[in-house]
C-alpha cells in the first residue's frame, strides 16, 4: 500500500505543478478583432422608405434601424407553402446532416485533445510459460503492472493545442449555421423563382391566346381582301415566336422544381413540391437593419473566419512551446507471480518513479521554421478575416441598393405594362377600323408582351431582394429555438 500512496502523491503533485505552470503559457493570447469603425452600410443615407407600386410585391418597405432579425424570418412572407418547404429542407437535406456530423467530429476531437491535461494511466498484463534450462522444470509466470505518466505543460503547449481544437469546433459550429442559412435562402429563392416562372408562363399563354385571336381575325379579313397576305404571315411569325418562348420557360420551371426536390433531400420523382404563386406571397413592409458593429457577430461566415484566426493564433503558441524543454513524470507498480493467488501477498511487488526531460538542442532549424510558418498562417488568417468582413459589408450595401432601385424599377415597369396594354387595346381598335397599318398592331403586341414579362420579373426581384437582406444580416440564427450554438456563441444583445 505504501507504494500506491507514493504514486497517488506523485499524481497529485503533477496536477498541482501543471496548474502552477499555466502562468507560463507561451504564444499570443487571442483577442477578438474589433468591429469596423463605421456607422452605416451605404455612402448615401437610406430613404425613409422605398418606392411603392399598386401591384403584387409593390408595397413600400421601411428599414428599422437596430432591429433584431427574427429566427424564422421566412414566415414573414405569409406563405404556408414556403414555410413547409423550409421545414422539410431543414429536416432532410444531406448537407445539413454532413455539417452536423462535422461539428460532432470537431467536438469529439476537442475532448480527445483535452485529455492530454490529465495523467495517463495504463495497465498491462501478461502470462508466459517458461522452462528452466538447469532443472528442466516448466512453470507459469504472470506479470501485471500499472503505469502513470504525466506531461508537465510548463509552457502551455498542450493548453494551446486544446485552444486550437476548441477554435476548430467553433469553426464547424458556424459552418453549420452558414449551411442552415444558405439552405433556407436557396429554398425560398427557388420557390420565388418557381412562382415567377409560373407567372411568366401564364402571361405567355394569355398572349398566345390573344395573338391567335388576332390571327383568326386577319385570316377573315384576308379572305375579304381587306389585308394583304404579308400581314397574315407577319402575324403567324409573331405568334410562332411567342409560342417558341414558352418551352424555355417550361424547361426552367422543371429545373427549378428539380432543384427544390434536391434541396428538400428528395428525388425529383418522389418530391411533393407545392405550387407557389407570386400572388400568394406577402412582401414584408418592415425590414430589420442591424447596426454595422453587430454584423460581424451575426454573420456565420465572419464568425467562422474569426474561429480560423483564433486557431492560427493558438498554433503559434504550440509551435513556440515545441522549442522549449518538456518534462514528463512517470510511475509504475508491477507484480510478478507464478499463480494468480500470489498477486496479493506482495512478495514480488515492485514500483518505480521517474522524471524525464527533453530539450531541443539542434534540429536544423526545423522548429524555428515551423514557428515562423505558424506566424505566417496567422497573418494569412488575419487577411482572410478582413476580406470576409469587407465582403459582408459590401453584401449588405449591395442588397440595400437593390431594395431601393428594384422598388423603383417595379413602379416604372408597372406603368410601362399598363400603358403598353392601353396602347395595344387602342391600336387593335384602330386597326380593326382600318385606320392604321398592321405593322403598328404588330409592334404594339411585341411591346406589351415584353412589358408584361418584365413586370413579373420585377415583382419577383422585390421578394428575392428581401430574402437576400435577411441572409446578408446573418439570418437570425441566434433567435432560432432549434439552434444548437445559441447558448455559447450568440451575438451580444
Amino acid at each position: 500500500m505504501h507504494s500506491f500512496q507514493k504514486i497517488s502523491s506523485l499524481a497529485l503533485t503533477s496536477v498541482a505543478a501543471a496548474a502552477l505552470a499555466g502562468c507560463a503559457i507561451v504564444g499570443p493570447d487571442f483577442m477578438r478583432p474589433a468591429a469596423p469603425n463605421v456607422t452605416g452600410y451605404t455612402a448615401e443615407p437610406l430613404p425613409a422608405e422605398t418606392a411603392s407600386a399598386d401591384t403584387v410585391g409593390g408595397d413600400a418597405q421601411r428599414f428599422l434601424q437596430d432591429a433584431d432579425v427574427p429566427g424564422r424570418w421566412w414566415t414573414l412572407f405569409g406563405s404556408d407553402e414556403i414555410t413547409s418547404l423550409v421545414d422539410a429542407a431543414l429536416r432532410n437535406n444531406p448537407d445539413i446532416a454532413a455539417a452536423q456530423a462535422s461539428l460532432r467530429q470537431a467536438q469529439q476531437n476537442y475532448l480527445a485533445t483535452s485529455g492530454a491535461l490529465f495523467p495517463q494511466v495504463d495497465a498491462n498484463a501478461s502470462v508466459a510459460r517458461q522452462r528452466s534450462a538447469q532443472t528442466g522444470a516448466t512453470f507459469d509466470l504472470l506479470n501485471a503492472s500499472v503505469g502513470v505518466s504525466y506531461l508537465l505543460d510548463i509552457f502551455g503547449g498542450v493548453q494551446r493545442s486544446i485552444e486550437a481544437s476548441g477554435a476548430t469546433e467553433d469553426f464547424q459550429r458556424f459552418q453549420l449555421e452558414a449551411t442552415y442559412l444558405a439552405l433556407i435562402s436557396n429554398v425560398i429563392t427557388a420557390a420565388i423563382q418557381e412562382a415567377a416562372l409560373s407567372a411568366q408562363i401564364t402571361a405567355i399563354q394569355d398572349i398566345i391566346m390573344a395573338q391567335s385571336q388576332a390571327l383568326d381575325l386577319l385570316n377573315q379579313q384576308f379572305e375579304l381582301g381587306a389585308v394583304a397576305r404579308g400581314d397574315v404571315l407577319a402575324q403567324q411569325s409573331q405568334l410562332a415566336a411567342t409560342q417558341a418562348s414558352l418551352p424555355p420557360l417550361q424547361r426552367q420551371l422543371a429545373q427549378v422544381r428539380n432543384l427544390l426536390a434536391t434541396l428538400l433531400g428528395s428525388y425529383p420523382q418522389q418530391a411533393q413540391i407545392p405550387d407557389v404563386q407570386l400572388t400568394d406571397l406577402q412582401l414584408p413592409q418592415e425590414l430589420p437593419l442591424s447596426v454595422p458593429s453587430k454584423l460581424v457577430e451575426q454573420r456565420p461566415d465572419v464568425r467562422a473566419s474569426e474561429a480560423l484566426l483564433h486557431q492560427a493564433s493558438a498554433l503559434i503558441g504550440v509551435a513556440t512551446a515545441n522549442q522549449l524543454p518538456q518534462i514528463t513524470l512517470s510511475a509504475n507498480v508491477n507484480d510478478n507471480a507464478g499463480a494468480v493467488g500470489d498477486f496479493f501477498n506482495g512478495q514480488f511487488l515492485g514500483w518505480g518513479v521517474a522524471a524525464g526531460l527533453t530539450a531541443p538542442i539542434f534540429n536544423g532549424g526545423t522548429l524555428e521554421a515551423q514557428k515562423q510558418a505558424s506566424v505566417a498562417g496567422y497573418d494569412r488568417a488575419s487577411a482572410q478575416y478582413r476580406a470576409t468582413v469587407l465582403n459582408a459589408f459590401s453584401n449588405v450595401a449591395n442588397v440595400l441598393a437593390a431594395l431601393q432601385y428594384d422598388a423603383e424599377t417595379l413602379r416604372v415597369q408597372l406603368y410601362a405594362e399598363q400603358t403598353a396594354g392601353q396602347s395595344l387595346e387602342i391600336t387593335t381598335e384602330r386597326f380593326q377600323a382600318g385606320a392604321i397599318a398592321y405593322l403598328a398592331l404588330l409592334d404594339a403586341q411585341r411591346v406589351y408582351q415584353q412589358a408584361r414579362i418584365a413586370l413579373v420579373i420585377a415583382q419577383a426581384n422585390r421578394f428575392a431582394d428581401t430574402v437576400a437582406l435577411f441572409q446578408a444580416l446573418g439570418g437570425g440564427w441566434w433567435n432560432r429555438q432549434d439552434n444548437i450554438a445559441q447558448t455559447q456563441t450568440a451575438p451580444a444583445p
